[in-house]
């Protein structure tokens, strides 16, 4: 079993044939998905693709992009909407400083509120940074100082001292397609210095497709292949790679139920 840890099911991307993607994803062996919040205003179309789908969870949370149009969020905001039983994580959230679509000022208060939420809800805390690694730190550990909570780095691409702060704080780190990419030895550095207990999988689809699927629209069933890779970088099997992933997947998101458990 792979637990695909970051979609984006409600993509208009997916309006044609979203049922043949799922589909696909659970023949490869992709037996559950965690789609993800971009903003508020796409609640109810994230909403009405988990209600469908025991095995698909979703998050509640405002992507940096989209910051600027949530200057006012507030952490109450976001409990109120993960009170529903199939929101099982908050974000993504975080600073983005490579596009920096909303200001940076924005993007931290915004993200502050998230943090908030994930501390007052116990759910994990997804956080999307890119060129804001000092920054992300530094805020992950003072506002850890006010009350705990756990992180979780999406599709990673920093360096390696933020990676180890998350994981000094107890967090997690998710490694994407990416570290199929022929220029991301960095990338594949970071997932081998990382504890395979420490660690899950995700496509971030429809983008960023690994390799050998490179120039397609991302789906779930794809994840197979970062798992492949994951298992060569680690220098274990993909069936070692299956079974730690998807027992991280389920230590992170305790509110999903892990299917493994049913009678």
């Amino acid at each position: 079993m792979l637990v695909d840890s970051h979609v984006n099911l409600h993509s208009e991307q997916y309006a044609e044939d979203l049922e043949e993607i799922v589909g696909r994803a659970r023949t490869a062996g992709v037996s559950a998905m965690l789609t993800i919040s971009d903003q508020l205003s796409s609640t109810d179309a994230i909403a009405a693709i988990a209600d469908k789908d025991p095995l698909i969870w979703r998050s509640v949370g405002v992507h940096p992009h989209h910051a600027k149009d949530y200057a006012d969020l507030t952490a109450q905001t976001l409990i109120d909407l993960a009170a529903n039983e199939n929101v099982v994580g908050i974000g993504e959230c975080g600073l983005d400083f490579y596009y920096e679509y909303s200001d940076r000022d924005v993007q931290e208060a915004v993200f502050r509120a998230h943090i908030a939420a994930s501390r007052e809800t116990n759910l994990p805390l997804i956080i999307h940074t890119r060129d804001a690694d000092a920054e992300t730190s530094n805020l992950l550990e003072n506002e850890y100082r006010e009350g705990c909570f756990l992180p979780l780095l999406h599709c990673y691409t920093g360096g390696p001292e933020l990676a180890q702060t998350a994981l000094k704080l107890g967090g997690y780190v998710s490694f994407s397609g990416i570290i199929t990419f022929k220029n991301a030895n960095d990338v594949r550095a970071i997932a081998e210095a990382t504890p395979l207990d420490r660690i899950i999988i995700e496509t971030d689809c429809p983008y960023l497709a690994p390799v050998p699927m490179r120039g397609r629209r991302n789906e779930p069933s794809y994840v197979v292949h970062v798992a492949e890779k994951l298992a060569e970088i680690k220098d274990v099997s993909a069936e070692d790679i299956a079974q730690a992933t998807t027992d991280n997947f389920f230590r992170l998101f305790s509110k999903a139920h892990d299917p493994r458990t049913s009678s």
